[in-house]
């Protein structure tokens, strides 16, 4: 028998068509803290640590008003739980890879509140081995703790496993650890970025990466599990 091998996924932009939400949200959260930051700018550090992304975008909010954004970007989030949906293909990659024998994690470190729609949108518990979640760290992507953490809870180690997301925090975080990283466009950033930052495979979306398994370091797996 073959070691175990183990396919992680990030979930917004890469599973879940959430991340113009997200935008959206910390725009108003913006602005009612006291900062104009343009949505373009915003949309290109979706995926970062909410913390750092605040320090990035808005970094001359004081400490409070800078507390205020947080909470309003959750809030407005939350607010519009309901315009969420599955990108293409988001449940069928999910069930079939764990058909084919693979260890299936969410690896994100969204907040307990947004984690839980998330999965209750997925509707895939059954095929899940293991998930994390904004709990288990102290920083997002692309600090690779989550990473490092996911791969525990599979059991396996890096060269045992993928990790598909949508930024280059996913790609940076990944490459921290030697973790092989597949890029998705359906988070709105383009396939150069991803490819710059050592992305290994990138495609359209995870629908496209089911069709096309058999060309993407998925393969690899598949062939020795």
């Amino acid at each position: 028998m073959h070691d175990p091998a183990a396919v992680l996924f990030d979930v917004d932009g890469t599973l879940v068509d959430s991340n113009y939400l997200h935008a959206r949200a910390w725009h108003q959260a913006f602005r009612e803290a006291g900062a104009t930051v343009p949505t373009w700018r915003i949309h290109r550090a979706i995926g970062m640590d909410g913390g750092k992304l605040i320090k990035t975008l808005a970094g001359d909010l004081d400490e409070a008003a800078a507390d205020r954004a947080d909470d309003l970007h959750t809030q407005f989030y939350l607010d519009s739980a309901g315009e969420l949906t599955l990108l293409p293909g988001a449940r069928e990659i999910l069930g079939e890879l764990h058909a084919r024998g693979l260890r299936i994690l969410l690896a994100t470190s969204a907040p307990p509140d947004e984690l839980s729609l998330l999965r209750e949108l997925l509707d895939s518990e059954s095929v899940l081995y293991a998930v994390t979640g904004g709990e288990d760290v102290e920083s997002a992507k692309p600090d690779p703790t989550i990473v490092r953490i996911a791969l525990d809870r599979a059991g396996v180690p890096p060269g045992r496993a993928v990790f598909v997301g949508d930024t280059v925090w996913d790609v940076r975080a990944c490459t921290a650890v030697g973790v092989p990283a597949i890029g998705v466009l359906s988070g709105g950033i383009s396939r150069a970025e991803l490819e710059a930052e050592g992305a290994a495979y990138v495609c359209d979306d995870v629908a496209q990466l089911l069709r096309q398994v058999a060309d993407s370091p998925v393969a690899r797996l598949l062939e020795t599990s």
